[in-house]
């Protein structure tokens, strides 16, 4: 739909988290997890709020079931979401259905003081207004006001199960129309493979099903909009080129199997110095020595290892990443800032959009702050586009977490702490862009 936009400073917050780990620890991580994302939510004030989880209900989504539905009531009723009176919910929980599941959670509030807002139904073709509270979970896959599928097999046939996938919505303000994707790509199987080559195999399976739901959201069955495409990607560092960068001076040694000869383990050690273990790579580990690396400088050393974007530079934007990799934060709440040395640590949760999306965000940041909700102003100036800030808040002595990492295009914020990534805009435009 082409047409004006939203009124002008209309807040709206992006935000996408793996929630798998919250639902085997709901006692810690998951009131922890909740806090934060209260806290968010409170210093942004969004009339339109948007929470896309993946992994929702963790591993055993049957043994999670109690935690799932406790999780859903308390996003909906708390003291914190009282002025949110309107609300979408979509949860795909057929765990049965191997040919479907997804495991995808899709959240959608919306301010009281947020007038003028429809969303799309794609079977009739057109817009509905949004009143009162409703919950979508065992009939999601026939539910006209969303697009749900889940990748084919062969995308990736290394795993057996697999659970991504992607749910799509659609949703006007005033004119301005916009779709809205949660979505989880496929994950790096073995880190010795994923060494092998540059860029990786994983690399080209990811790229393939991000570019099948990018056609999908703008073929020929619907009027093109504007998008933004937020979840787990699973994009990983190019490992080959990270390896030889934090290792060059070493020495490689090769374990293989006695029995296949298969190789089941590298060893990276330095030349000299007693021959000390720089790296120990297997399967499921990659145990650096020193993990400072990663967060030295937000990782800002480690970004030109981050290709995979590159592929779609033409289709996809992104605001400026100024937060350390954001997988894999350990799971332990005691350990909260430490990475687990299973994968090399990545920026694998992203909020990205089209090229229409982009402008609207950013004619929006020319908006006036005053008007709605108030934002949180800027703190310092980097580019004369983007302003970035960093900020170490220390969360309480009993979660432990990661602290929050901020980028901002005037009003327009991105936040990472563990397994949530946030963007924070005000959306605004005369005209949807004719690029999608």
């Amino acid at each position: 739909m082409a047409g004006k936009a939203a009124a002008p400073g209309t807040a709206v917050l992006l935000v996408t988290a793996n929630v798998g780990s919250l639902f085997d620890d709901p006692e810690n991580l998951q009131k922890n997890w909740l806090r934060e994302f209260y806290q968010v939510v409170h210093t942004h004030r969004p009339h339109f709020l948007a929470l896309h989880c993946q992994e929702f209900g963790g591993k055993n989504y049957e043994a999670s079931m109690s935690h799932v539905d406790k999780f859903v009531r308390e996003l909906l009723s708390g003291d914190a979401m009282k002025e949110y009176n309107r609300a979408r919910v979509y949860l795909d929980e057929n765990y049965e259905s191997q040919e479907h599941f997804t495991a995808l959670g899709s959240f959608y509030f919306l301010h009281e003081s947020l007038k003028n807002i429809s969303q799309f139904d794609f079977k009739a073709k057109k817009y509905k207004k949004v009143t009162g509270k409703e919950i979508y979970s065992d009939t999601l896959d026939s539910t006209p006001m969303l697009e749900k599928e889940k990748f084919p097999q062969d995308y990736f046939p290394e795993c057996k199960w697999s659970r991504k996938g992607f749910i799509r919505t659609r949703w006007c303000l005033a004119d301005c129309a916009f779709d809205l994707v949660n979505i989880h790509l496929f994950h790096d199987a073995s880190n010795l493979v994923a060494w092998e080559t540059s860029p990786s195999v994983y690399s080209g399976i990811r790229h393939k099903a991000l570019g099948y739901v990018l056609d999908r959201i703008i073929d020929q069955r619907f009027e093109k909009a504007s998008y933004f495409v937020f979840g787990d990607f699973n994009f990983r560092l190019d490992s080959k080129s990270v390896v030889e960068t934090l290792c060059t001076k070493a020495t490689m040694q090769t374990v293989r199997a006695a029995d296949t000869n298969e190789v089941v383990k590298l060893i990276f050690r330095e030349s000299d110095n007693d021959r000390k273990v720089m790296l120990q790579l297997e399967k499921k580990l990659f145990d650096y020595f020193n993990q400072e690396v990663f967060r030295d400088d937000n990782g800002t050393a480690l970004l030109e290892f981050d290709k995979e974007l590159s592929v779609f530079k033409d289709r996809l934007y992104e605001l400026d990443i100024s937060f350390p990799p954001s997988y894999p934060y350990s799971e332990d709440s005691s350990q909260g800032r430490q990475y687990m040395n299973t994968r090399c640590p990545a920026w694998c949760d992203r909020v990205l959009m089209s090229p229409s999306a982009k402008e609207l965000i950013l004619r929006g940041s020319d908006a006036s702050a005053t008007r709605g909700p108030p934002a949180r102003p800027p703190c310092s100036t980097r580019s004369h586009v983007l302003r970035q800030l960093h900020r170490q808040t220390r969360l309480s002595a009993t979660a432990r977490r990661p602290a929050p990492h901020v980028a901002s295009a005037r009003t327009a914020l991105r936040t990472s702490l563990t397994y949530l990534t946030v963007v924070s805009a005000r959306v605004t435009s005369s005209r949807n862009i004719g690029i999608f």
